[in-house]
């Protein structure tokens, strides 16, 4: 007869816990990533200071990010911390979750278009992560760049297929930052040269899209959507300068007024 191990995490590791029961003494939990193996949040590492009311920081079913502080193997006891966690890495754990389940339902419905069996999408997973950290990672290669990308994996051609067709479906994440341009030029064709210079100004790459609309004089709006804001950072800032300095050179005048940022879609 055979004992199975139960895989543990290590201490530092950081978690996703569902809340099971609530104490006075403080909170048990299972781990979503450990097959839901228990561990313990006590009452001291829920909130600094003093923590009068337990569920008022953590109730039953809600899931948590906590710190893994101790792990007893012998005994496969799992003490956690909540206190411990920063708003960043909360951030990025969740972030790192949401992409994993994403890319879960990815490789389902490619096995579902090739007609994969189970051991085919565990060889599959398993040539992906030969180049890529996730398996959502390597889609969203695929579709800013084809599946050119995948060649040098030499997967079958009907995976391949398949693969095409679940990414022609996947939507890049976005975000949009905007901002208002105040332009005049005072000279008789002064119109004309605010235009030559916002259309010249205007510089797409694979990274960003760049667009400036008329608003009303003498408003102009410029909008930058990237995968990320320090993409959309990094392209509308020499945009900006650009036209500052060809507008003053041309003895107009200049104002540039940022508007609220926001995440136009997911991925």
């Amino acid at each position: 007869m055979t004992t199975e191990i139960q895989e543990l995490p290590e201490v530092g590791e950081i978690v996703i816990a569902t809340v099971s029961k609530v104490s006075d003494h403080g909170a048990y939990v299972t781990l979503d990533e450990y097959n839901n193996i228990q561990g313990f949040l006590h009452v001291s590492e829920i909130a600094p200071g003093w923590v009068r009311n337990i569920s008022r920081y953590v109730k039953e079913g809600e899931k948590k990010v906590l710190l893994v502080k101790k792990v007893r193997s012998e005994r496969s006891e799992i003490d956690l911390s909540l206190k411990q966690i920063s708003k960043d890495q909360k951030k990025k754990k969740l972030l790192e979750v949401k992409r994993y389940e994403k890319g879960r339902t990815i490789i389902q419905s490619v096995k579902e278009a090739a007609d994969l069996s189970q051991k085919d999408v565990e060889k599959l997973e398993e040539v992906i992560f030969s180049k890529y950290d996730s398996i959502y990672d390597a889609f969203l290669d695929v579709v800013r760049k084809g599946i050119i990308v995948l060649n040098d994996l030499a997967l079958p051609k009907k995976t391949i297929s398949a693969i095409e067709e679940v990414s022609s479906k996947i939507r890049l994440p976005s975000v949009e930052i905007r901002g208002i341009l105040e332009i005049t030029n005072s000279k008789p064709d002064g119109v004309e040269i605010i235009k030559k210079i916002l259309s010249n100004a205007i510089k797409n790459d694979d990274e960003s899209k760049v667009e400036i609309t008329y608003v009303g004089a003498p408003k102009y709006r410029i909008t930058v959507s990237a995968q990320d804001f320090k993409a959309a950072e990094k392209t509308l800032k020499p945009i900006v300068l650009d036209i500052q300095e060809s507008i003053e050179k041309q003895k107009g005048t200049f104002n540039f007024v940022r508007e609220d940022s926001k995440k136009t879609r997911e991925g």
